[in-house]
Parts: structure tokens; sequence; C-alpha cells
């Protein structure tokens, strides 16, 4: 529970309805308290950290002045809602976010009436908000819709196709752009920079109405700057950019300054039309360390406040380490390698590569159909471009996928992180259905490695081969395999027996082979690490269904339409009657929660693929084997 002695505003905020009860000369006592409070109890749990105290001031003033759920309030990307959901009666439950049965990450519709809209990936904001204000005045209807979006999340195309259509319709919203100069690593693009010259603009506009209040409004001169204000205005300030999307821009203000933003706010907040407020703030704002070291601190483990986040010591290399040590080797090995990644640098692995080979590596911001379609561009003229990207955010390019690369037959390598089983980011964030979404694709290899080793030499195959390719690895470290230096590739669609047993055999399909093999090991079964999904190894596949009484499929991934449907097609297809029980994924979104939990909730950990095995054939839990066919 929270102190009251040491939060005595705080802690009688059970909602937004108590914040409204207080004056706003203290306001700001209220946003001291709300940040010393989301830094003890992030300190304490860990989780997102530097974005929410960047919109601390932001959160107090937009709950303050709109009647909130009534009003509606979409946040981009979710990041920063901390202290938004501290103030909407989640306050004494702020320690268990992410952590199993805790609050979600992000805003989440069924979690709380506050939470309009459920987010998770960028650029969403303005999208969502727009509807609501569209269906809003449609029913005629007098809330409020206000979206939150980061200057990281502009850099989105998304938002564009929003801010182009709402300027079209004319809704009654507020976009408010919170202007931090970062992402989570720091920006990138021609926005950042025109924002910063936004920014200069402000002395520029300052000196423009000192100069007309003291010119006479009949004189020559007054006329004169009256008609080249807007000429003016466009050379000097790219706000002209959101003016010519009809959008009313007010700006840019200090983000911090309560008093200039309930002000500002309460200015916006009655205009009819869409208006667009821009407000500078600083990422980790009243937390020196996290200030000083904004990547760092943008998401954290439990850590002293006194001290700050310790350094991580070195361990076993984790899959995103695997990938970007093979990165800088093949570049090293091959000129033709260009890195792209939409705005996950140190996420994905790149931080190495972007040092070592600045000109052959793109960051291409939150655009990831865009990054894409520029790997597609690269390899039409010769180069070998390898797309850096998670699981759930390749989902946001799959057209491009489709249509720009696979149908083109274009060599482009995708190197696909954070699949399968993710953990405390939630179902936003999972990685539960690259494999499915990938091997309908003609023309693509879809490779799972089943450990660091194999991982470095299923990205050389892919890199290797001309044509579309995927290489998909999980978050976190592996068996902790010895790693090859030699660049060495695997030949494309074919698996291997790890261990050769009797009457049943386990296919594994990437990182549940140590599960597999555990079990196979226990119950004296085959096992097969298929390292391939598309394509398939049939002939392995043949000659376990003709050698084994039963055959089980395990992968890191949803079971309809991934690698146990790719194995029951094939024996369908034969018309082989050897019986299937297929393990994975279930037909679910999966909730927040460690990776561990996950996997022992889906039944793929070495406890639950037994468990299925002996539900299933009982009969292979007692030993010998020997004679089962006639059982099943």
């Amino acid at each position: 529970m929270i102190d009251s002695t040491r939060y005595p505003r705080l802690s009688h905020i059970d909602s937004p309805a108590d914040l409204r009860k207080l004056a706003a000369s203290e306001l700001p006592a209220v946003a001291r308290e709300l940040r010393e409070y989301l830094i003890e109890r992030v300190a304490g749990s860990g989780g997102h950290f530097g974005a929410g105290l960047g919109v601390v001031e932001l959160t107090v003033a937009l709950h303050y002045l709109f009647d909130t759920p009534n009003d509606r309030l979409v946040w981009d990307v979710g990041h920063q809602c901390y202290p938004h959901k501290i103030l909407t009666g989640r306050r004494d439950r702020i320690h268990t976010i992410k952590h199993k049965d805790g609050l979600a990450p992000f805003p989440r519709r069924d979690e709380s009436p506050y939470d309009a809209f459920g987010v998770g990936h960028s650029s969403t904001s303005i999208s969502a908000a727009l509807g609501m204000a569209i269906a809003a005045q449609r029913k005629g209807d007098a809330r409020k819709i206000v979206a939150v979006i980061g200057d990281g999340g502009l850099t989105g195309g998304m938002a564009y196709e929003a801010l182009h259509h709402g300027g079209d319709v004319d809704p009654d919203m507020l976009v408010i752009l919170n202007d931090n100069q970062m992402s989570i690593s720091e920006n990138v693009g021609a926005l950042p920079k025109m924002l910063a010259r936004l920014m200069v603009s402000r002395r520029l506009n300052a000196l423009r109405e000192s100069t007309k209040r003291r010119l006479r409004r009949d004189g020559l001169l007054w006329r004169f700057l009256k008609r080249w204000e807007e000429h003016l205005k466009g050379m000097f300030v790219p706000s002209t950019l959101f003016e010519e999307f009809n959008f009313h821009y007010f700006g840019p203000i200090d983000g911090h300054d309560l008093p200039q933003l309930l002000q500002a706010l309460k200015t916006l907040k009655d205009l009819k039309g869409p208006q667009l407020l821009h407000i500078v703030t600083t990422k980790g704002k009243g937390y020196a360390p996290a200030e000083a070291a904004q990547i760092e601190y943008h998401a954290v483990g439990p850590f002293d406040p006194d001290k700050g986040v310790a350094k991580k010591s070195a361990g076993k290399k984790s899959y995103t380490d695997i990938f970007g040590d093979w990165l800088c080797d093949m570049a090293a090995a091959d000129p033709r390698l260009y890195a792209i990644t939409p705005a996950m640098r140190e996420g994905s692995g790149l931080v190495r590569f972007a040092k070592e080979y600045p000109q052959r590596y793109f960051d291409v911001g939150i655009a990831e159909q865009h990054a894409v379609t520029l790997a597609a561009g690269m390899a039409c003229e010769g180069a070998k471009p390898v797309v850096a990207i998670y699981s759930t955010f390749l989902q946001r390019g799959y057209d491009q996928l489709i249509h720009d690369v696979a149908l083109q037959n274009l060599d482009v390598t995708f190197a696909i992180d954070r699949a399968g089983v993710v953990g405390p980011d939630g179902p936003t964030h999972a990685g539960s259905f690259d494999l499915t979404y990938l091997r309908c694709i003609p023309n693509m290899v879809v490779a799972a490695p089943s450990d660091e080793n194999e991982c470095r030499q299923l990205l050389t195959t892919a890199f290797l081969h001309e044509g579309p390719a995927a290489v998909r690895y999980p978050r976190g470290a592996g068996m902790g395999a010895k790693i090859e230096s030699e660049l060495k590739a695997l030949p494309i669609g074919k698996g291997e027996i790890r261990r050769r047993g009797a009457g049943m055999a386990i296919l594994a399909f990437g990182s549940p082979l140590a599960a597999a093999l555990e079990i196979g090991s226990e119950l004296g079964a085959t096992v097969a690490n298929m390292r391939f999904v598309k394509p398939l190894d049939e002939a392995l596949v043949l000659e376990l269904a003709r050698t084994h009484t039963a055959l089980v499929s395990v992968e890191d991934n949803a079971i309809a339409g991934g690698a146990g449907s790719a194995v029951a097609e094939f024996l369908a297809a034969r018309n082989l009657q050897t019986p299937l029980l297929q393990l994975g994924l279930p037909d679910a979104f999966l909730e927040h929660a460690s990776r561990e939990q996950l996997l022992d909730e889906a039944g793929i950990d070495a406890a639950g693929i037994r468990k299925a095995i002996l539900a299933r054939w009982p009969q292979y839990g007692v030993k010998p084997v020997a004679g089962v066919r006639s059982a099943l």
C-alpha cells in the first residue's frame, strides 16, 4: 500500500475524479509525488521507465481537465502509461505490472474503462482517436477525444495516413505530439530534424508577435507582414506541415511546465475541428540517471534507486548477441551485406554493426513496411540486405513481405528475433504466429534453430541462399552450445536425428529441442531436430513415420497452421496413418508472464510434453515399448 505520509496527495487519488477535486495550485505537488512514486515502484519491480517519467505533468493535466473516461484518452504504444494507470485506480497494483496475473504492460480495454484503446505497437493512436471522434460526432456525443503520440511514433507512416484523413473529415479531436527526441533509441530521419528546427522557431514566433504588437494595424508595413506571414512561416517553421494537413497547430511548449500546459489545454479543449498541440519533454525526467542514459532506462529490471541500474554482468550469450556477432562477421566476408532495422538497434543486436559499418546500417524508424520494401529495392540492385526485426513487428510488413519480396523472389534475409513465447510484454509482443504466416508464402525458406551455434549456421545458410529466407529465434539464451567461428551453411530442408529410440519419434522445431531430448531419453523415443519448417524434410518425416508407431511434433508457435500442420499435411498427402500429436501454442493470445511460466502453461516444456504424450498414449510410460503399435 502507498505511504500516505510520504505521498499525502497521491494516496487520496483513487480516480481522476479525486484529482479534479484539488485546486490547480496543488497539481505541481501531485506531479512530484507521482514521479517519486513511479521511481519507487518501478525500481522495486522493473518495467518500462523513462517514457512514463517524461509524461507525468501531461498525464496529470489531461486527467484534471478532461472528463475521463467519458472523454477518450488514447496513448500511442503505451510505454508511457504507468502514470496514467496510477491515477486511474491501479496505483496499489502498479508493482505487479508485466508479472503473471498482474497489470498489463500497456493500456488494455478489458483492464480499465480509462484505457480507451488497447495498444503495444506504434503509430496507431491518431487513427484510433479519429475513428472515435467520427463515431462520436455521428451519434451526437459531445465527448472529447485526445491522442498522445511521441515523435518516435510519428516516424510511422500510419500516423500520416490518419493525419491525412483527419484533415479531410474535420473531426473534433486533439492530437498531442510529445516531442522528446527519442524512440527506444535516438530518433532517426527527417522528422526529428524538422521538429528541432521548430524549437528554434519559438524565438522567431516570439519576435514576430512582438513586432506585430508594435505596428499600427492600418500601416503599410502591417499589411505587408500579413501578406507574407504564411510564406515566411513556411520558410522557417515546419509546423506548416501540420497546418497543411488541416490540423490547427499550437506550440511548441514546455511539457513539464504544468501551469503553461494547463492553460494550453484549456484553450484547446473546447475548440472545434482537428487540433495539434506540440509539447517538448525529457525522457526520464526527474531521475538523473534516466535522463543521462535514456536508452538504458527505457525498460529496466528491479534496481536500487539510489545507485541506479547495475551494469549487466557477462553470462551466456543471448540469441540476439549471436545474431549481432554473426552480422558483423558476415559483413566482413561479404561487402554486399546491408542491415536494416525498424527502430530496434539495441533490441535486435545491431549496436556493434552500427558502429563498425555505419555506411551499411539503416535504421528506418518505426516503419516496418518501408523496411521490408527498402530491402527489396536493395536486392534488385545486387545487394544482400538483412532485415533484423521482431516477430511481432514483421506482422506489420506482411503485405510487403509477400508482394514486394517473395512474389519477386528477391534475395532478402529476415532475422526474426523474439519468436515464439516472449513473456512479460504480453500478447502485443508475442511471436506466436511467424511459422504460420511464413510457411504459407511461396519461395520462402523458413528455419528454426535449436541452439546458439545452429542459429549462426542457419543465418549463414539463409544469407547465402539466393532468395527470400527467414531465421526465427527466441528471446534470451539457449542451451549454451559451443559457438563455432566458421560461417558454415547447412543443407536447406534437411534435419537430423539427435537421438535414436523406438516406438515413438519426437519432431522438434527450434528451441523446444532441449525439452524433447529430455523426454526422448526418459521415454526411449527417437528425437529429430527438424531445423527447417519450409522446405520440410519430407524424407526424414517419411522415414520416421514408417519406422515408428507414433509421431509428436513440438514447436514454439501456434499449433494452427504451424510446423506440426506441415507434418500433418505431408502425412495426409502420402496417405500415411501414423498417429500424430501436435504440441505448440494454443489458439489464444498469451498473457504477460515469464517465458518459463508461459512455456509451462502451453505445455511445451519438458513436463508438459511428457504429460501430453502420456495422456494420449499411457503405454509409453511403461518400458519396454516394443509391440506398442497394436495398441494405437
